[in-house]
């Protein structure tokens, strides 16, 4: 079985998150994490984040490498993006973040 990693990176990536032509979040300092088995994922700031546009959800996952993912949604859209507000502590960096499924690379 192979090892499972996680890395967390600082970018100055300018990403987008675009939903029926709203923008919900915008940020040139996101978080970049890689982890094994899984897509790379960006954890943009709050204050980069439309967070008056997102509805709470009542899902919630376990990660056994990251902890328990709070969930928010848009109409049309649920579970849209997620965070981490009490992650493991190998994985700190990412508390509070929010993570979109779909996140624009811009430049």
């Amino acid at each position: 079985m192979g090892t499972h990693t996680i890395t967390i990176d600082e970018s100055t990536v300018h990403v987008r998150v675009v939903r029926d032509g709203t923008v919900l979040a915008e940020s040139r300092r996101p978080l970049l994490l890689r982890e094994t088995g899984c897509p790379d994922r960006y954890y943009l700031p709050a204050d980069d984040v439309r967070t008056e546009l997102l509805e709470p959800s009542d899902s919630s996952t376990y990660c056994p490498f990251k902890g328990d993912a709070s969930y928010w949604s848009v109409p049309g859209a649920k579970d849209l993006v997620w965070a981490y507000l009490e992650p493991k502590d190998e994985v700190a960096a990412i508390k509070g973040l929010f993570c979109f499924y779909d996140t624009e690379v811009v430049g």
